[in-house]
């Protein structure tokens, strides 16, 4: 008795230990962060003058200024120009594309040029991490000498992850006591019972739950891991009804969340994934759990 209690305040001391580690180290993060996140958006900021200076050489315009970069919003900036200008749209994609390309940080954004006098929208296009997402129009229509200003919007995401990177990298450590402290703690169950089959025959159905499998009637059916998990306590006990309670626990109990609605998700897919044979079914007990019905 002694010895359980020495033990549970050994495992409460690390865990304890884990969590301050975790919490100095979020902290430690987040200050350090600061400055690299100034930067870069000094850096962004350089990079949209330049875009700036390379319009106004194309417009042939060598002489007037880009007037200060001008943020406007949280993640949305407005480029100046001192004179009017003129500007082929493909020029100003390429232009924009290969100069943010330098940018890390910068993935996706979203570029229009208005008319300084009431700020109605001359031109706009899209650009994206993904390329087949982007959305380029009116190319080779070169737009009239006029003033213009460009607002370019980037999507929020990419100094955060920056920031998760960075703390996700510094780390490992942490993740790997963790690990070990909850494995520690509570090993992972397969089964209730401890038993473990690689390959059942149901009714004309071969479940191979080591590779994740249905095979039938010729036919090969992928099955995720809990969907795998759950058939393979049902099938330990054909034609017998397995309380939800349990399944919930032995599924669910040791990632820490239990949630009814995901069981019966799950069941509701591994139903249509059974439909090829008639003779095998999950039938839903009322009141007590479930029951995998194989009729021979």
């Amino acid at each position: 008795m002694l010895d359980s209690r020495n033990l549970l305040y050994g495992k409460r001391k690390y865990l304890f230990g884990l969590i301050l580690l975790l919490f100095i180290s979020v902290i430690g993060v987040a200050f350090s962060m600061t400055g690299s996140e100034d930067f870069a958006i000094a850096r962004r900021e350089v990079l949209l003058r330049r875009i700036g200076d390379e319009l106004l050489t194309q417009s042939g315009d060598s002489k007037s200024r880009v007037l200060p970069v001008k943020k406007i919003a949280e993640n949305e900036y407005q480029i100046r120009f001192e004179n009017n200008l003129t500007f082929q749209p493909d020029s100003l994609v390429n232009t924009t594309r290969r100069l943010l390309a330098k940018d890390p940080l910068t993935r996706d954004y979203v570029v229009n040029v208005l008319n300084r006098g009431d700020a109605s929208v001359a031109y706009g296009f899209a650009i994206s991490g993904n390329k087949k997402d982007d959305i380029v129009a009116c190319k080779g229509r070169k737009q009239p000498k006029a003033s213009y200003m460009i607002n370019i919007k980037f999507k929020p995401t990419g100094i955060n992850i920056a920031k998760n990177g960075y703390l996700l990298g510094s780390l490992p450590f942490l993740a790997f006591v963790g690990f070990i402290f909850f494995r520690s703690v509570k090993p992972r169950k397969a089964l209730r019972d401890g038993q473990y089959t690689d390959r059942l025959t149901l009714g004309e159905v071969l479940f191979d739950a080591k590779n994740r499998k249905l095979i039938i009637n010729g036919n090969t059916i992928d099955l995720t891991g809990t969907e795998t998990r759950i058939l393979r306590i049902l099938a330990l006990s054909p034609n017998e009804t397995i309380e939800r309670s349990r399944l919930q626990k032995e599924i669910w109990e040791d990632e820490g969340v239990i949630v009814g609605r995901s069981l019966d998700m799950f069941i509701s897919k591994l139903r249509k994934k059974l439909e090829l044979d008639s003779n095998i079914n999950i039938v839903v007990i009322r009141g007590k759990g479930y029951k995998l019905e194989i009729n021979t």
